[in-house]
C-alpha cells in the first residue's frame, strides 16, 4: 500500500460554470416528433402546429386560413356556416351525456360560434368488429334525441366497420350546416381592445366528469358533463346586438386554449380576473387533487364571448335569462397591452401568463 503521506495531492476542483436558463430543455414531449403523439389531438400548441405545418399547406385556401370553429361560405346568395368534427370519447357514456350527445352538440355549437342557426347534420359511424349492437343502438338513440333537442335534422350518414383491435368500439364524425343572419360577422380576428370577455357558465365540468368515470375517482359528489346545444343562446345574444365580435366554445384545451387562440388571431391581449372565473367547488377540488388547472379543462356546453363594452351589460342580461347562460359572468377584457398574450390577475394581487397548453391534460374527452 502506498504511503499516504507521499501521494500527490488532488488538484483543486474547478468552479462550476453558471447555469444558463436558456440551455434548459424539457425532455417530453418533443416538439419535433417524427410521429403523431396524443398531444397532437389535445387542442393546444401541438394541435396548432399539426394544422399549420401539415394540413394548411396541403389545402391552402383563404377560406381555411381563418381557422375558425366553422367556415362561413357564400353559396347561391346565402351565407352558410359549415363545420365537421370527429368524436372519440372514452368512455362512451358518462354522467350528463354520451358520445351521441357530444357528436350533435359539438358540431351544433361550432356552427353557432359563427352566429349561424344550425339546420342539418350528417353522421358517420366507425364501428369496431365485436362491439355490441345494443351499444351502437344506444349511441344512435342519443344522437337522435340530441338532434331533436337542438332543433336540427340528421339528413344523411355513413357506416364503416374495422377489424377487431383496430378501433375502440364506436367513433362518430358529424358535419353540419347552418344559415348566418345578415349583418353578423363573428370571428376571432374581430376582437378589439375594450371588448368585455364573458363566459356563459361554470367551467371544467365536462373534463372532470369524464375523468371521474374513466379513472374510477370519487370526489364526494357526482360531477355531470355540461354538454348542451348553444344555438338558441347565441340567437338570444344576437337579438340584443348583431355586433358581437367573437364567440368560441372552449372544448379541448379549455378556456385557456380558446382565449390564447383569439388573442393570437386578433393581435390583441386578454386580461382575466382569476376570482371572477366561475369554477365550481367540485371542479376546483378535483383539479387541486389531481394537479390540473381548471382553465385548461374541457367544456362541452359553454361559450366565451368578446362583446363591445357598450353592449356588454345587455348581452350579459340576455344570456342570464336563458337556461344555458344562467351562470354567465364577466371575467375580463380585451386589451392593447401584451398583444397575442393572455394574463391572469390573481387573487393575491399578482399576474401570471396563461399560455397555450402544449396538449390536453386529459386526452380523448370529446
Amino acid at each position: 500500500m502506498a504511503d499516504l503521506a507521499t501521494e500527490a495531492p488532488h488538484p483543486p476542483a474547478e468552479p462550476e460554470a453558471p447555469v444558463d436558463p436558456a440551455d434548459w430543455t424539457c425532455p417530453a414531449p418533443l416538439r419535433d416528433q417524427p410521429v403523431v403523439v396524443m398531444g397532437h389531438g389535445g387542442g393546444g400548441a401541438l394541435s396548432a402546429e399539426l394544422v399549420e405545418q401539415v394540413f394548411a399547406p396541403a389545402y391552402g385556401n383563404p377560406t381555411l386560413a381563418a381557422l375558425a370553429d366553422s367556415a362561413v361560405l357564400d353559396l347561391g346568395g346565402a351565407r352558410l356556416a359549415f363545420s365537421t368534427d370527429s368524436y372519440v370519447v372514452r368512455p362512451l357514456f358518462f354522467p350528463g351525456g354520451s358520445l351521441g350527445d357530444l357528436a350533435v352538440n359539438g358540431t351544433v355549437n361550432d356552427l353557432a360560434m359563427s352566429g349561424a342557426r344550425p339546420a342539418y347534420l350528417s353522421t358517420a359511424f366507425i364501428l369496431e368488429e365485436g362491439v355490441e349492437l345494443d351499444v351502437v343502438a344506444r349511441v344512435a338513440r342519443a344522437v337522435g334525441a340530441a338532434a331533436r333537442a337542438a332543433g336540427v335534422t340528421v339528413a344523411t350518414g355513413d357506416t364503416k366497420v374495422v377489424e377487431s383491435g383496430h378501433g375502440d368500439g364506436v367513433y362518430v364524425t358529424t358535419a353540419g350546416v347552418g344559415l348566418v343572419p345578415d349583418g353578423v360577422d363573428i370571428r376571432p380576428q374581430r376582437a378589439r381592445p375594450g371588448d368585455a370577455v364573458i363566459v356563459s357558465g361554470p367551467i371544467g365540468l365536462h373534463g372532470v366528469a369524464i375523468m371521474s368515470v374513466r379513472e374510477g375517482l370519487e370526489f364526494g359528489v357526482e360531477i355531470a358533463s355540461d354538454t348542451a346545444p348553444l344555438g338558441d343562446l347565441v340567437a338570444a345574444m344576437l337579438a340584443v346586438t348583431k355586433d358581437i365580435h367573437v364567440l368560441r366554445d372552449p372544448t379541448r384545451g379549455g378556456l385557456g386554449a380558446s382565449l390564447n387562440e383569439i388573442a393570437r388571431a386578433s393581435g390583441t391581449g386578454v386580461r382575466l380576473r382569476e376570482r371572477a372565473v366561475p369554477v365550481p367547488d367540485e371542479v376546483a377540488n378535483a383539479c387541486g387533487f389531481l394537479g390540473l388547472d381548471p382553465l385548461y379543462v374541457a367544456n362541452e356546453g359553454r361559450l366565451v364571448a368578446f362583446v363591445p363594452p357598450e353592449h356588454a351589460e345587455a348581452v350579459l342580461a340576455a344570456m342570464r335569462a336563458h337556461p344555458h347562460g344562467a351562470g354567465a359572468t364577466l371575467i375580463g377584457e380585451c386589451v392593447a397591452d401584451h398583444p397575442g398574450m393572455v394574463v391572469v390577475a390573481t387573487g393575491l394581487g399578482g399576474t401570471r401568463v396563461l399560455d397555450l397548453p402544449l396538449g390536453e391534460q386529459l386526452p380523448r374527452i370529446c
